[in-house]
């Protein structure tokens, strides 16, 4: 009953909304009103306990018992509104705005925080505070939700904005709800401002994005294991390092092992990257691999933390790719630089006037000067004054932009006997401030325009090769026709020298006719010499080259040499000591010590003095003279040296020309210098001239000088002189293969009167067909080398395949080693050249019968 009373009393008094002076006086009242009925409920109790009693003592007793409690209420009045009142200064004094609201949603109490928060009329429904607190759909929502809570009877709380039409500032505000035990739909609110905390927390909070942005984002990568090498923590930029994600390293159960390029040795911690086990920090280089496979170096710094279970590491990550690429960059750079320094071709960039910026060594060198030098000055000044101008007008129709690719040749005016090839480009920077390198340097600058690049070429060797292989080309051509003229002249003087031994084999010294035929064999025994003069020039005689002594060859030549130039000429022989040996053919180089011997006696009509000094000479490297270039080696040198009149220079590059002389018409052939030109040549040697109008001539002759073993060798087969044959008859089957009929005619007859049978044929061909038909044994094959068709070495390996052991001579106007290219290496055959004697031809078919030699 005092329950309900209270409940009763206590709330039908409608208190709402009003002042805290009202609001206590209310609860006063009710408190006396629950006071009374108490003391009534009391007394009809103590009523029950007294009725036996008499009515007077229960009277009195009752009268006392009323003053009791009257007294006892008024004390109890009086501490309850003092409690109240406490209690009401204390919730008016609390920062944080409170009030109990009704489950009609009306606001039973609230205290002095609220109305400052929230300024109002004091009686107002919820919805006051509803439409304050939720600015927006997601905070209503989010304020029903709150309010279902409590009405279910579960503490609720939350976060709200503060609207700006709603309070003097904009805030947050937390609200707790917690519904009153006792009375069902009534709730205690306590709302307190959060703003500060609010701000701070979400300045804490970006700090803390911030920090994580940082950590996740930063160039290095950071990552943190527990003891057995599982991720606690690891940033954005190592997981794409490795190929994978923050959230898979953390919860995918991988391991810092699972990505270690190489297995960390036994033993070794599973948070430990290195593969010596070391306490502290650690550092050290690493390879990574990725979930793909790449292998990412890296250097990694870590500490280790605490130990056991509670062991972690706290470690930072470099990638070091980037670091060696741009070392492997710098040391590509480093490679171009020294690549543009020691280029074999000049290599220069100018600017569009023209003027060096970067020069190579190889400029250097082609302009006579360092690159320091070089740089700053004009190109055009360095070159001859007759290209300037020329080379003016590419350079700045080049800067224009119309380069032209088409090379130029330019001179430089020091050295001014080199021809170089310019190349002319253009060098456009891809934006106005381009980064330009010092390639010479190393160094950089931000340089904005346009420049040029230039590359020279020094053809200088070129040229000259291009000369030399003309003046080749000439020697060749004329040498060609030499060589023709000479192998028909060869046939003709075959015949007429056959058949003039033939007519003196008939003719007694006494016959009338004798010395007529001895003139006529004379005379062409000098048109051979002639021809072989020419075959000589041509390279195309027929060398029989031994190792000789030069010494002992001078040594006999003098007395002949003495005789030629006559006694108002000098002769001085230098020899020099320990002189190398040679291989040459004898007579031939005694014909052309002969021939320089006669062009210095013409060169000094009034005497003068003849020099031939012979030295070892060791060439270091090439030596060039000339159009000439003779390579580096031992050589042995003869030099011949006069005092004549000296050869004008017009005339020095023409000397060695075949037909060509300053002599008056009928002294010379103009073969003497082509003469010892080819000889010299054919032996493997060099022959340089230089000479001065007025101040004589000099004629040096370099030859290969003959290795010891070589020499030791060629003396070993060298059998000397073979005694003269005196008996030329013999006896036999021949078979002569000729084209042209005089020499075939000629050499039969010689044959047979010597005791041969002789079976002659026109051409391969028909004498292929003679052997292949005759039942008669054929000792000895003699067939000219050029034919028509089957020509003579062709003849040759056809006949090798009937009989192998056939003995073959060939007879040619062309050297032996023209043809000998086209026979089998192991064919072994003999060579008479033409034109030859009745008694050469004799002779050479006895040696090779008799000899065996097939």
């Amino acid at each position: 009953m005092v329950a309900k009373a209270v409940r009763t009393g206590a709330w039908a008094s409608r208190i709402g909304e009003r002042s805290t002076a009202s609001w206590i006086r209310c609860l006063a009242v009710a408190s006396l009103v629950l006071v009374a009925v108490a003391i009534v409920l009391e007394i009809s109790q103590l009523g029950r306990l007294i009725a036996p009693l008499p009515a007077e003592t229960a009277a009195i007793t009752l009268l006392g018992l009323a003053g009791l409690a009257a007294v006892a209420s008024n004390r109890a009045i009086m501490t309850l509104a003092s409690r109240l009142e406490m209690l009401s200064w204390a919730l008016d004094s609390a920062p944080d705005a409170q009030l109990i609201v009704a489950a009609d949603d009306r606001i039973h109490y609230a205290n002095r925080a609220f109305r400052d928060l929230l300024p109002g009329p004091a009686e107002s429904p919820l919805d006051r505070v509803r439409q304050a607190l939720c600015p927006d759909v997601e905070s209503e929502a989010q304020f029903r939700r709150l309010r279902g809570r409590a009405a279910a009877g579960v503490s609720a709380t939350a976060i709200l904005a503060l609207s700006e039409a709603s309070t003097a500032y904009p805030g947050h505000l937390k609200i707790r709800i917690d519904p009153i035990t006792g009375y069902p739909g009534f709730s205690y609110w306590s709302i307190q401002d959060v703003s500060a905390s609010q701000r701070s927390e979400a300045a804490l909070r970006e700090e803390r994005n911030v920090l994580a942005a940082l950590l996740d984002n930063a160039p290095i990568g950071f990552y943190s294991v527990d003891d057995a090498g599982r991720f606690r923590f690891v940033n954005r930029t190592l997981a794409q390092w490795l190929g994978s994600t923050t959230s898979e390293l953390l919860t995918g159960g991988v391991r810092l092992g699972d990505f270690l390029a190489s297995p960390p040795a036994a033993g070794t911690p599973a948070w430990n990257p290195f593969r010596a086990q070391t306490a502290g920090v650690q550092r050290g280089e690493v390879m990574l691999k990725t979930r793909q496979g790449r292998i990412v170096p890296a250097w990694i710094a870590q500490n280790v933390a605490e130990s056991g279970a509670e062991l972690h590491t706290r470690s930072i990550v470099c990638d070091l790719t980037p670091e060696r690429e741009w070392k492997t960059a710098l040391r590509s750079f480093e490679r171009f630089r020294r690549c543009f320094a020691n280029a074999p071709v000049g290599i220069a960039l100018v600017d569009r006037s023209g003027r060096f910026e970067e020069v190579n060594r190889a400029v250097g060198e082609l302009f006579g000067a360092t690159p320091q030098y070089l740089k700053g000055r004009q190109l055009i000044e360095l070159l001859n004054a007759k290209d300037r101008d020329r080379i003016a007008t590419k350079l700045a129709a080049a800067a224009d932009g119309q380069a032209d690719p088409e090379p130029v040749e330019v001179r430089p005016m020091r050295p001014g006997d080199k021809t170089l090839v310019l190349f002319l480009g253009r060098l456009d920077d891809p934006e106005d401030g381009a980064l330009r390198g010092d390639i010479g340097t190393g160094n950089t600058r931000a340089e904005a325009g346009e420049g040029l690049t230039l590359h020279f070429i020094d053809v200088t060797e070129q040229k000259n090769l291009e000369i030399q292989f003309a003046q080749s080309q000439k020697m060749q051509a004329i040498g060609q026709l030499a060589g023709g003229v000479a192998h028909d002249f060869n046939n003709l003087l075959t015949a007429m020298i056959g058949f003039c031994d033939l007519l003196l084999l008939r003719s007694p010294p006494s016959d009338p006719s004798f010395s007529d035929i001895m003139q006529i064999k004379q005379n062409a025994n000098r048109a051979a010499n002639l021809v072989r003069q020419l075959l000589a020039f041509s390279r195309q005689q027929t060398l029989q080259p031994r190792v000789l002594n030069i010494t002992d060859i001078l040594y006999e030549l003098r007395h002949l040499i003495e005789r030629l130039i006559g006694e108002h000429i000098d002769l001085d022989v230098v020899h020099g000591r320990d002189l190398g040996l040679v291989k040459v053919d004898q007579g031939q180089f005694e014909q052309v010590i002969i021939n320089l011997a006669v062009n210095a006696r013409d060169a000094m009509p009034r005497g003068g003095t003849l020099t031939i000094r012979t030295a070892n000479v060791h060439q270091d490297r090439q030596l060039r003279r000339g159009h000439e270039s003779m390579p580096a080696g031992d050589y042995v040198l003869i030099e011949m040296t006069d005092t004549g009149v000296g050869i004008p220079k017009e005339n020095l590059a023409r000397i060695f020309d075949p037909f060509f002389s300053t002599k008056q018409v009928g002294s010379g052939t103009g073969l003497g210098l082509s003469t010892v030109y080819g000889i010299v040549k054919q032996t493997g040697g060099f022959v340089f001239a230089s000479s001065a109008q007025g101040q004589g001539a000099v004629f040096q002759i370099y030859l290969p000088r003959c290795e010891p073993a070589d020499a030791a060798q060629a003396a070993r087969s060298d059998t000397g002189e073979v005694a003269a044959v005196k008996d030329l008859t013999g006896h036999g089957t021949i078979m002569l293969v000729e084209d042209d009929d005089p020499v075939r005619i000629f050499g039969a007859r010689a044959l047979r009167n010597k005791g041969y049978k002789v079976i002659e044929a026109r051409s391969g061909e028909a004498a292929l067909d003679l052997i292949r038909n005759t039942a008669e044994t054929i000792n000895l094959l003699i067939t000219d080398v050029v034919m028509p068709h089957m020509d003579g070495p062709g003849l040759v390996r056809e006949v090798r395949e009937i009989n192998p052991e056939m003995k073959v001579i060939f007879i040619s106007g062309y050297t032996e080693d023209a043809f000998r290219q086209r026979l089998d290496s192991d064919v072994r055959i003999e060579f008479l050249p033409k034109p030859f004697s009745l008694k050469e031809l004799a002779a050479k078919v006895r040696d090779v019968l008799v000899a065996g030699v097939g």
